[in-house]
């Protein structure tokens, strides 16, 4: 640190030198005094950073002093960023520049080598993933490219500088996606250099996008601050611009722009105005949130989308014809920049008091300033205005129905009733026509509009005609209020649609609307008129099926929430009621029973409308399911969902307030809306779970509750009036349904942001031809039931005419052929079935295939082959392989409950396999080694075979997700594939990379660094602190890698691909475990800098494994030795600034793992002193006694109880007070672990076994404190009834407990009576600990086999005779003897016990028996030591009799331990002591050893004599040159022993 301080401070006065040099210089008097003021800031902190650096340096060991540097050095930090902030910024500007031309370049090339391999690429899905990414990357490439040149045309603009920035973000995401298509088409193209040159394009676009993503994120943390300014900038410029165009408009001279025309430029006004009140309405929850950078993100999305809807509204001024029209279009869009610049305005002053009552007031009043305007804008659009004079006409025409009392009818009733049915015939007809003006022109929904609202006006006089008649006039205006708010609902819903023909579910809401109106008329020809029986049943009926024929039009949005297996059963079940109802209609038409014969013509009616419903959902999806067309990607949120929902809830609050409604009705419309809002409150749930953004995350869960707020006081108001349906009751029914009706509306508009929005399907032409048997056998079944229908209404009049009967049994008959046809259609057409049959056996072929290769292979017959290198072909082949490995989750996902998906996901997946055998093959052919090659060949089979496995259980799943028996063999067979591909990845790494072939892993890296910023992350398993532990420890072995990459580069450079590959797998799991990290993280900056740090490591790891296959290709080459050197200290730098932003998130826990760490030294240190120790090397250095420590030795071990006090309290206090605790108890375990060292030394090498007993009780206490540690870490912050604080209150106790352990045997150390009884003690206490370890759930991090579990068991019977034998002779050397013994005999039985049976081949219940076996011989040896204990208390002939029968129970556990190692091994074991084993295993050895001396004598090459030097090495490096040079040597050598000893002990001199 203070060497460090050394360097910053020279650093820094450079700069203030620097700086007073510019100032003297500077012309400009202010901003010379500036860069004067900033050197004298920053010559005052560097003076501060030194003093604070001396203090450090007098004192290492203090604390304070070290944090006083820490703050010094972050103030100089700031101050060094606030005097350099220009060029700074002017550098990471400049920086984001260069990354944007990469990028732009790399992309140009992509799409380049796209359309290049476009002829060869036969899987047609992948291809047009392919295209429609490289359009969508090509539209954002000229918006980048002008980013670039304004940020280089104006340096010093802000403005410029932000558009490059967001130009730079809004290419990430099309661009990596684009990545990923390229990526998945490369093995299916089949021309080799097209496919290599769309790789390789792949590659360089994936380096350039980590790079511009690094590069922006470090920009817009410099600029970032701004962007409400420049947003604000940005929309009074598009003010200032429209008042151009208006006075433009004015002269005559205002033009539309090349490619505008008035429909284009309809549209996009319309489906911009949605994303501008999306973005106003992120931007008022982010400044209520007071959160600036997602205010400024939202600022600025505002700006970008008012920027569209300027230009959308020149043109379409430009392109009408109306002067007037065009005048009113530009002055309402100038209302809409002049109210949004007021609202970003205010959101910037509200983010100064994000509390404040009025400023948030003043917010909402502005955004609905804003909502008019654009209502405004909107309306001024061709034939939006025909369509609101429409609206205003039904609303005037309805007055009519305001009166108190209708006036008499002055038309007979039967006149009244003709008018009636004529006038609702022509409005079911209107409406019909204004749904199908929405395909059309503007022109058509005008005149439709205006037509049906003539309609409407006749059918409101005929109506009101027929009232006059009615008995119960109230019932029948409220059914005409009714039928006008249907109408109205109709047109808005037809408005909608013509505005954005895009819009989630707008279809739907339209043909909803419609039916609405023919519900509502059938309603009120049933109560006015008065037919003979059954005849309205059938007009209404005939209404409603001309009202759902539409649905089967153009299916290309889904109609329902039904899946395709619910289609099948709605289908089936309205074919039955069908089926029953026909023939009632039949049956009671004959019998003359007409009031049943109108009830089953009800029936049918609903059956139908039901069939077509389903068959227009599946028919949907079976368009979608076709491979061809474009599969949809699924958002945060679904939009239909929410509007699905929105509408529901309105209808059911409208029938709740309706004063015809009946009891029933109330309770059903509760039920519907208690269902939709439950609904809601789920998906908020999920959503918020799921985003990454904070306001969001906020915003839907404040949403949640208002619905649910809003949903439980309109359930109080129903029960109320459900109990009494007074008046009373019914207004405050209605008046608690508008906070209801308002927060769903709100949460609707929020979730349609395009942020969350998913992207639907698009139907290909190959999808709509599948479609149409379904659709041509429903149109089929409405036309027929229609006809049946008509000629059993004209039957039920006359039942006696024969003709009328034939024409029936005609119609009928037309039915249910038709009803069977869809049945059949729908169940031939299920989705992914047809592509799994192809699937399976395009992959049976490829096994067929790898068979004939590999049969070669064993006869040496297989051909090589020369068209293509082997490093080509193993990248081939490790990019299909990886392809194949991204499919799995999909597969299986799709297999249990998304049928539309299944078709997709298997036709890509059996598209790689012909790829994947021809390089597999390719790759053995050219590999020398047999072995090798039938390794690539088998796990190619394997993979093949795997996933023919899951495609079997994805047939047999089909994506239904009642199907839940097949379910766990859809999960079994993708972890079997999954391991699959892991085994062929690591072979290929392997081979990769002894050749220096790094391209994979560079991809590898750089696809987890994208992995980190790309989606929202899963849902956390478990808390930062668990997250921030592994990303310690893979962190830390980045380090170990690197800097053993440092040593191999020198020593052996052909190790350095195996070094890479370990530091690609483990950057691989730290990016993963990082973005877990990020996500848990509080606050989110730190999330953020978390990220930001790990991406960082991510770009040294590349430079570092380039490196190093560049080494390997050239191991000579020193210049690349020298940067390889370089690259490996940025990354061990790179890892403490990972390690640092840790910290930052949560300084205790940190704290805690780096004392774990320094503990587990402190461990390992003692191990080895009792190694020196049992080999009677541990000296004292001077002539000491152990009474000149003990004092020392007690006075610490108080301290570190203390500590331990400090550090359980900690876990429920600060971070702070954690970290000090931490930091305190780590310090105080290394100065006992010395002090105790230095103690058990002066005991003597004359009394080994009391030095072990010594070392081996402080070894228990640092044991017990690393176990203390790392539960403090786990409870931290969490609750007192939280698991993990019993855990914790464990671990002090035993804490404690061997504390006092060590205190009794420092006390009795020098007592020669006691000594042995206390170490036996202490063993008994420490074999227990053991167990309880062994007993736990944890599993071992690493297995072990069973002939090492077998193994150990010799310690256990070599102790029980020590044992056995200190029990008789009850001298105390031989009870310490024992003790010593049976710790390490114990605890090296437990630890090979329980990972031996945790090998992956042993089973459950032979696991179960070996820990059984390990505990009960455990047992048996405590009982044995326990015995051994009395006897030395209290010795007589009977105890010591005893201690037969306690040996002989131990004897009997070793040889059920032995018997249950032998059953994990299962047949193929074998006996380690048998001498044929021996002798195989030492031929074995022997051949090895031969081979690879073999391998060296080809590498030797003469040399020169060197000059013969006489060297004086110090004793360290005498002790390291005898262990580099110890396998020439045997360790029972004497010569190797006796110099060893005399190392050491010259080494303690």
């Amino acid at each position: 640190m203070v060497r460090q301080a050394r360097v910053l401070a020279q650093a820094t006065s450079d700069l203030v030198n620097a700086m007073r040099s510019d100032a003297e210089a500077e012309i400009d008097m202010e901003n010379s005094k500036k860069l004067l003021a900033a050197a004298k800031l920053l010559a005052d902190s560097t003076a501060r950073m030194v003093e604070a650096a001396k203090g450090a340096a007098a004192n290492p060991e203090n604390e304070d002093q070290q944090q006083r540097l820490r703050e010094a050095a972050e103030g100089l930090r700031v101050a060094t960023n606030a005097a350099a902030q220009n060029a700074i910024k002017k550098k990471i500007v400049n920086r984001l520049e260069i990354a944007a031309k990469q990028a732009a370049a790399a992309a140009t090339q992509t799409i380049a080598a796209s359309q290049n391999a476009a002829v060869s690429n036969k899987n047609t899905a992948a291809h047009q993933q392919l295209v429609q990414s490289c359009k969508t990357v090509a539209d954002h490439i000229p918006q980048l490219v002008q980013g670039v040149r304004g940020s280089q045309a104006q340096a010093e603009d802000l403005s410029a500088q932000l558009a490059l920035i967001n130009s730079s973000q809004n290419f990430l995401q099309p661009g990596s996606k684009m990545v990923a298509s390229a990526k998945a088409a490369v093995p299916t193209v089949t021309d080799q250099a097209a496919a290599m040159q769309l790789s390789q394009c792949a590659k360089n676009l994936a380096t350039s996008l980590a790079e511009l993503r690094t590069a922006s994120q470090k920009a817009h943390e410099a600029c970032g601050p701004m962007e409400i300014d420049s947003a604000l900038n940005t929309v009074q410029t598009l003010k200032n611009e429209l008042q151009d165009a208006k006075m433009a408009a004015v002269d005559g001279q205002l033009k539309p722009l090349p490619g505008e025309t008035l429909e284009k430029c309809t549209q996009d006004l319309g489906s911009t105005s949605k994303a501008v009140g999306s973005s106003m309405a992120q931007l008022l929850t982010c400044a209520a949130q007071g959160n600036e950078h997602y205010t400024g993100v939202a600022a600025r999305e505002t700006a970008q989308a008012l920027k569209t809807l300027a230009q959308a509204a020149r043109g379409v001024a430009a392109s009408t014809s109306d002067p007037v029209a065009a005048h009113a279009m530009l002055d309402s869009a100038r209302d809409v920049m002049e109210g949004s610049a007021m609202l970003i305005q205010e959101a910037k002053q509200a983010l100064a008091a994000p509390g404040d009552a009025d400023s948030q007031q003043r917010l909402a009043q502005v955004a609905k300033a804003v909502s008019h305007s654009l209502n405004n804008c909107v309306n001024c659009l061709p034939g939006q205005k025909d369509v609101d004079v429409a609206l205003k006409s039904i609303g005037e025409s309805s007055k009519k129905l305001l009166v108190d009392s209708l006036p008499p009818s002055s038309k007979s009733f039967q006149e009244a009733q003709s008018e009636l049915n004529q006038a609702a015939a022509d409005l079911n007809q209107s409406a019909g026509e204004v749904v199908h003006a929405t395909r059309g022109q503007s022109g058509e929904l005008a005149a439709a509009s205006g037509k049906f609202s003539d309609d409407f006006d006749e059918f409101l006089d005929a109506g009101i005609e027929m009232a006059g008649q009615a008995q119960d006039q109230i019932q029948v205006i409220g059914n005409l209020k009714s039928i006008s708010m249907a109408s109205s609902k109709l047109l808005l819903a037809a408005k909608s649609l013509s505005v954005d023909p895009g819009a989630p579910n707008a279809k739907n809401l339209l043909a909803a609307a419609a039916r609405a109106v023919t519900e509502s008329i059938n309603q009120l020809i049933t109560l006015c008129t008065q037919q003979a029986p059954g005849q309205k049943e059938c007009d209404n009926a005939l209404r409603e099926l001309e009202t759902v024929k539409g649905m089967l039009d153009n299916p290309n949005e889904p109609v329902s929430d039904l899946s395709y297996f619910d289609c099948i059963e709605g289908v089936m079940e309205n074919s039955k009621v069908l089926g029953e109802s026909m023939a009632g209609i039949s049956q009671n038409a004959k019998t003359g029973d007409l009031l049943v014969f109108g009830e089953c013509v009800g029936v049918a009616s609903k059956a139908l409308c039901g069939l077509t419903e389903a068959a227009a959902q599946a028919a949907y999806l079976v368009g979608i399911s076709d491979p061809n067309s474009q599969a949809g990607q699924q958002g945060l949120v679904d939009p239909i969902q929410f509007a699905r929902a929105n509408q529901a809830i309105q209808m059911a609050c409208q029938n709740l307030v309706d004063p015809a409604s009946s009891p029933s009705q109330v309770l059903s419309a509760a039920t519907i809306v208690a269902k939709h809002t439950s609904a809601l409150c789920n998906a908020c749930r999920i959503a918020s779970s799921k985003t990454a953004n904070p306001v969001a995350k906020r915003h839907f869960v404040q949403s949640a509750k208002e619905v649910a707020n809003s949903t439980a006081n309109l359930v109080k108001t129903i029960k109320a009036l459900d109990g009494d349906f007074s008046e009373e009751n019914r207004n405050k029914c209605r008046t608690a349904t508008a906070p209801l009706i308002e927060a769903v509306e709100n949460l609707t508009a929020f979730a349609s942001n395009p942020e969350f929005v998913s992207i639907p399907a698009q139907i290909s032409t190959e999808g709509s031809q599948a479609q149409e048997p379904i659709l041509v056998s429903a149109r089929t079944m409405l036309e027929s039931s229609s006809l049946l229908i008509k000629t059993a209404r004209s039957l039920a009049i006359n039942p006696k005419d024969p003709p009328t009967w034939s024409v029936l049994a005609g119609h009928s008959h037309t039915v249910s052929d038709s009803i069977k046809s869809l049945i059949t259609s729908i169940r031939d057409k299920a989705p992914g079935q047809r592509e799994c049959d192809f699937s399976i056996d395009g992959i049976n072929r490829c096994i067929r295939d790898i068979e004939q290769a590999s049969l070669a292979a064993v006869s040496q017959s297989l051909a090589t082959r020369d068209d293509i290198s082997v490093e080509a072909l193993q990248e081939q082949l490790t990019s299909v392989v990886q392809e194949i490995g991204h499919l799995i989750d999909p597969i299986a996902t799709a297999a249990r409950g998304e049928a539309a998906q299944l078709g997709h996901k298997v036709t890509q997946l059996a598209s790689y396999f012909e790829p994947l055998v021809s390089a597999a093959v390719g790759v053995a052919s050219k590999t020398l080694n047999h072995q090798q090659q039938m390794t690539v060949l088998d796990q190619s089979k394997t993979l093949a075979e795997s996933a023919l496995q899951i495609l079997y259980a994805a047939k047999e799943g089909g994506g239904n997700p009642k199907a839940s028996h097949t379910h766990d063999a859809i999960t079994e067979a993708a972890q079997l594939m999954k391991e699959a591909v892991d085994d062929i990845m690591v072979t290929l790494n392997e081979a990769a990379s002894e050749v220096g072939m790094v391209g994979g892993m560079v991809d590898s890296i750089a696809e987890a660094m994208t992995k980190l910023d790309e989606g929202t992350p899963p849902d956390p398993k478990g808390t930062f602190v668990d997250y921030q532990t592994t990303v310690v420890k893979y962190s830390k072995a980045i380090a170990v890698t690197a800097q053993e990459m440092m040593t191999k580069s020198v020593t052996n450079p052909e190790e350095l691909g195996g070094l890479a590959s370990q530091m690609t797998n483990d950057y691989g799991h730290l990016a993963l475990q990082g973005r877990m990290a990020a996500a848990t993280a509080e606050p989110e900056e730190i999330g953020f800098q978390i990220r930001t740090r790990v991406q960082e490591l991510g770009h040294g790891c590349i430079f570092l494994v380039q490196k190093a296959g560049a080494l390997q290709i050239c191991p000579t080459d020193s210049y690349t030795k020298r940067e390889l050197i370089e690259c490996a200290r940025a990354v061990t730098e790179k890892v403490s600034l990972v390690l640092s932003a840790l910290q930052a998130g949560n300084k205790g826990t940190q704290a805690c793992i780096t004392a774990a760490s320094a503990v587990s030294g402190i461990i390992a240190d003692l191990d080895t002193t009792i190694m020196f120790a049992t080999a009677g090397t541990l000296n004292a250095e001077n002539n000491e006694s152990f009474a000149d420590h003990r004092e020392n030795i007690l006075k610490t071990a108080k301290a570190l109880v203390e500590d331990t006090k400090l550090l359980v309290s900690g876990a429920a206090s600060s971070q702070d007070k954690l970290a000090q605790a931490a930091q305190s108890s780590a310090n105080t375990i290394t100065q006992l672990a010395e002090v105790v060292k230095l103690g058990a030394a002066s005991l003597g090498s004359d009394d080994p076994e009391t030095q072990v007993v010594l070392i081996n009780a402080i070894k228990d206490v640092a044991k017990a404190l690393s176990d203390l540690i790392s539960a403090t870490k786990g409870a931290a912050s969490k609750p007192a009834d939280d698991p993990s604080m019993y855990q914790l209150k464990g671990a002090a106790k035993v804490m404690v407990t061997n504390v006092t352990s060590l205190l009794k045997t420092v006390k009795a150390v020098e007592d020669e009576a006691t000594r042995g009884t206390r170490a036996l003690e202490a063993t008994i206490e420490y074999i227990k600990q053991e167990l309880t370890v062994f007993q736990s759930s944890e599993v071992p991090e690493k297995t072990s086999s069973p002939e090492e579990s077998i193994r150990m068991t010799k310690g256990i019977t070599m102790a029980t005779a020590k044992a056995v034998a200190a029990g008789n002779s009850c001298r105390q050397e031989d009870v310490i003897a024992t003790a010593n013994l049976s710790r390490k005999a114990v605890a090296d039985m437990l630890t090979a016990c329980k990972q031996a049976s945790y090998h992956p081949d042993v089973s459950e219940e032979v696991r179960e028996r070996a820990l059984r076996s390990g505990t009960e011989c455990t047992l048996g040896y405590l009982e044995l030591l326990e015995h051994v204990l009395l006897i030395l208390q209290k010795a007589t002939p009977e105890l010591k009799h005893q201690l037969a029968s306690f040996s002989k129970r131990v004897a009997g556990a070793v040889t059920e331990l032995i018997q249950s190692a032998e059953a994990m091994k299962g047949t193929e074991w074998v006996d380690p002591e048998d001498p044929t084993v021996i002798a195989e295993t030492e031929l074995l050895g022997a051949a090895a050893s031969i081979e690879a001396a073999a391998k060296k004598l080809e590498q030797l090459k003469p040399r020169a004599k060197p000059k013969v030097r006489i060297i004086y090495l110090s004793v360290s490096k005498h002790i390291l040159l005898l262990c580099s040079h110890s396998y020439l040597l045997s360790f029972e050598d004497p010569l190797f022993i006796s110099e060893f000893v005399w190392c050491s002990r010259r080494k303690q001199q």
